[in-house]
């Protein structure tokens, strides 16, 4: 079965494990900041600092805004679970919005009709790396949580994704652009949120025993008894994936470019099949991770199946919050309702074969309905 989701290690992140399993040092340690320090060089961060998930990255994100409680938080409806639970677990109240048709994006047009005397900020994400439209979401005043979960390689006018707003997460999970097998990370505009980031991911506390000890040589002072900032729940990266994360850094450029290699094929391949929409292209002035590949159908249930049955994995991973009970919701979001009936992810990741790509496209061009 071809996987519609996925990325690529290989003997260099094998490589890197081992070496951090000899060294007995597997939790959080200097493979931890060698990663955060040439992840935020590679993309030109100001602050980052990593955490265990992407989506603990969110709760944290939420609470480093110091919102006052039970504020809502505008988010985009089309999109993953973790966005509307970080906001609900920090006390308050996520608030569906509609996304655009054609990038799937939240867009200011359709983040206003949701703004009200309770909003205490917007979170945008941007959807499979293509750059939500950025300016004119800022220039509403409120503060900004940026999701690229999906974009840890897309820029917008020369800026990096999850690095324009207040605070923007990344996820490092097993099938994301640059894994670390779990994985995420938070970056900031503001120092001082960061280093709070910092203190926060370890219970509140900030230092380890060993880093107290190390920072008090010839002091008096009783290291292990440690001061707790504020109750956090814990959030350490580990040095194992870290060190996966190094490898993967190391080849991201490979692995993008290959992305890309698919991404054209299907854009070429589907051009004149007049029953496929295909996803739009990246602006002049945005640069795109290309993580996932969503075509709209006419027939999207019966192509899933079609292609399931021929050994090919397809998915809507990113079905409209609103419409699940346990929100409560009664928005009603023409646009990703649309999109909830038509919309289908098909295979792009670096562990595919052109062989296998080709068969993809063979495949959909063949589907009778």
């Amino acid at each position: 079965m071809i996987s519609v989701f996925g990325s690529k290690v290989g003997k260099e992140e094998i490589a890197n494990v081992s070496a951090v399993l000899e060294s007995q040092w597997m939790g959080f340690g200097k493979k931890v900041t060698e990663f955060e320090e040439k992840f935020s060089k590679r993309l030109g961060l100001e602050n980052f600092a990593m955490v265990d998930s992407g989506s603990n990255a969110l709760y944290m994100a939420v609470s480093l805004l110091n919102l006052p409680p039970k504020s809502e938080i505008i988010i985009p409806t089309f999109t993953w679970v973790s966005c509307a639970q970080a906001i609900l677990l920090a006390g308050h109240t996520p608030v569906f919005c509609d996304v655009e048709l054609d990038t799937l994006n939240v867009s200011r047009a359709t983040i206003e009709p949701c703004i009200t005397k309770k909003t205490g900020a917007i979170m945008v994400v941007h959807f499979a790396g293509k750059p939500v439209d950025m300016d004119p979401i800022l220039e509403l005043g409120y503060p900004v949580i940026e999701d690229a979960a999906h974009a840890v390689d897309s820029f917008y006018k020369g800026k990096p994704c999850g690095g324009i707003a207040d605070v923007g997460i990344y996820s490092f999970d097993a099938v994301k652009n640059l894994t670390t097998g779990e994985g995420g990370g938070i970056a900031t505009k503001s120092k001082e949120m960061i280093e709070r980031a910092k203190v926060l991911r370890y219970c509140g506390i900030g230092k380890s025993g060993f880093e107290a000890a190390a920072s008090t040589v010839g002091e008096k002072k009783r290291w292990w008894e440690y001061n707790i900032k504020e109750p956090f729940i814990k959030m350490l990266p580990t040095n194992i994936g870290a060190a996966i994360g190094l490898a993967q850094l190391d080849k991201i450029d490979d692995l993008q470019a290959f992305r890309k290699k698919v991404w054209d094929i299907y854009q070429k391949e589907f051009a004149d099949v007049s029953w496929i929409t295909r996803p739009v292209e990246p602006e002049e002035y945005e640069q795109h991770s290309y993580f996932t590949y969503v075509i709209r159908v006419p027939e999207r249930d019966k192509l899933a199946r079609y292609l399931f049955d021929n050994d090919i994995y397809t998915t809507l991973r990113y079905h409209p919050l609103h419409l699940n009970p346990l929100y409560q919701s009664k928005a009603e979001l023409k646009n990703a309702e649309i999109l909830n009936e038509d919309s289908l992810s098909i295979p792009l990741h670096p562990n595919l074969t052109l062989e296998q790509v080709e068969m993809i496209v063979d495949k959909i061009k063949n589907f009778k309905g």
